[in-house]
């Protein structure tokens, strides 16, 4: 897996994205610091209403920055974006009133809306061969994984040794070293053919999610996903703290279980999607989310011991290790279903619509819990998940080739895109090629679908 390492342009892009992380994480802590310190008891009201901006940020930004993405130049606009991290980083230490903490994590989260799918988008250009691009997906899996998990530990020691508002100085630091290494960077031109007027690019991005079987079922496996990491993300401090009566030392260690099961996951997967494809790994790995939902459940009915206790842990890290299965492969489902010109506006639609889940778990993973308890939160989480898993796997055909047999008759004969076509029986033109939804193909082949 590290063998990618060796492609100078990717490793550079791939450090670049590790330093950006781990200034992110240290932003992650000392907003929470920021928010007590302006908010007091509110401060979890204020965080909340921030990862609600958040998730707005990225649903209704990563479609249009993806649009604009190829008509500008690659390297110029992934520093830029850095650079206005950096800037609005820089700004948060001099933050006095919550509307402001409200704006600031607008503004960043917005310019980190635009960098990821353009930076998503770069990657498979630099490593056109399955096999590293598998291995740079399970690499950027593990710098996520690994920023989780680390970046409190870092923000903690630096925390015996300054003010909490001297970790924003961190973050920027970190996004400006990510623009330097991007900035000396050489990425691969997109083709000119690829370039379309914005609008045209954004209704790419969901015309491509609407038509394409495969990416209809990425989109609800994403939110079984969602389901699932809902229950982790916004419900572990309740089920620690209320249920299982645990300090906060055991809140950290729930999810860091979380976090190393997705590790584990994301370093077996380059050889088992060798071996196995992605809808083989995916839909197995979206139906284990209910059935671990499910022992949540139980285990938050039954009575906390320390047998319930390990099996809570071994659930979240279930949790983890089925959702990188699903999440990682992502990456390569989008990148067949698009051609070179579509592919940031691919991923920026992925991007939004995925993180659109997200919008819709967080909230309801919080209200069912206050409303319901635990236990039914769990239940009803699941079924949510299962039910996305099971359309997945109808949406997605069991036979799933790259190369189409398909007819053509909105072509006139003469059409350079017909150059390798013959005349079909029933009239047009009729010929197979690696299929995607583009101006020459607008719905998916009745019979492939």
């Amino acid at each position: 897996m590290l063998s990618v390492l060796r492609v100078r342009a990717y490793r550079r892009l791939f450090t670049a994205q590790v330093v950006a992380l781990a200034g992110t994480g240290l932003a992650t802590v000392a907003l929470g610091l920021l928010a007590y310190d302006l908010a007091g008891r509110d401060a979890s009201t204020v965080l909340g209403t921030a990862l609600a901006i958040k998730m707005v940020a990225y649903v209704t930004v990563a479609p249009l920055a993806g649009a604009f993405a190829d008509r500008l130049p690659r390297r110029a606009l992934l520093a830029g974006l850095d650079l206005v991290r950096a800037g609005v980083a820089l700004t948060l230490p001099f933050v006095d009133r919550i509307w402001q903490v409200y704006l600031a994590v607008f503004l960043l989260q917005a310019a980190s809306a635009a960098f990821t799918p353009t930076f998503q988008a770069t990657i498979p250009r630099l490593l056109p061969a399955e096999r590293d691009y598998t291995a740079a997906l399970s690499l950027s899996r593990l710098a996520y994984d690994l920023e989780s998990l680390f970046s409190p530990a870092l923000a903690a020691l630096a925390l015996t040794l300054v003010p909490y508002h001297a970790l924003f100085a961190g973050t920027s630091a970190g996004f400006l070293a990510s623009a330097l290494l991007v900035a000396g960077t050489v990425l691969p031109r997109v083709a000119a053919a690829g370039r379309r007027a914005p609008y045209a690019r954004t209704a790419a991005g969901s015309r491509l999610f609407r038509a394409t079987p495969r990416l209809r079922a990425l989109l609800a496996l994403d939110l079984a996903v969602a389901a699932a990491g809902a229950l982790v993300f916004v419900d572990t401090v309740v089920v620690v703290r209320d249920h299982f009566h645990r300090g906060p030392a055991a809140v950290t260690l729930a999810l860091g279980a979380y976090g190393a099961g997705s590790m584990a996951a994301a370093l077996l997967l380059p050889r088992v999607l060798d071996r196995h494809g992605d809808r083989a790994v995916m839909l197995p790995a979206g139906f284990a989310l209910p059935a671990v939902l499910a022992a949540a459940a139980a285990l938050t009915t039954a009575a906390a011991t320390a047998w319930t206790w390990t099996g809570l842990l071994a659930a979240w890290a279930l949790i983890g290790a089925a959702s990188s299965a699903v999440l990682t492969p992502g990456g390569r489902v989008v990148r067949r279903s698009a051609d070179d010109g579509d592919l940031a506006a691919a991923f920026a639609a992925q991007f939004s619509l995925s993180h659109g889940c997200w919008l819709l778990t967080y909230p309801l993973a919080g209200l069912l819990a206050a409303a319901l308890g635990l236990p039914a939160t769990a239940a009803l989480l699941g079924v949510l998940a299962l039910t996305a898993t099971v359309a997945a796997t109808a949406l997605w055909p069991a036979h799933d080739p790259d190369r189409l047999d398909h007819v053509h008759t909105d072509l006139p004969a003469g059409h350079p895109h017909l150059a390798d076509a013959r005349p079909a029986t029933a009239g047009g033109w009729h010929h197979d090629h690696h299929y995607v939804i583009d101006p020459h193909h607008r719905t998916w082949p009745r019979a492939a679908a």
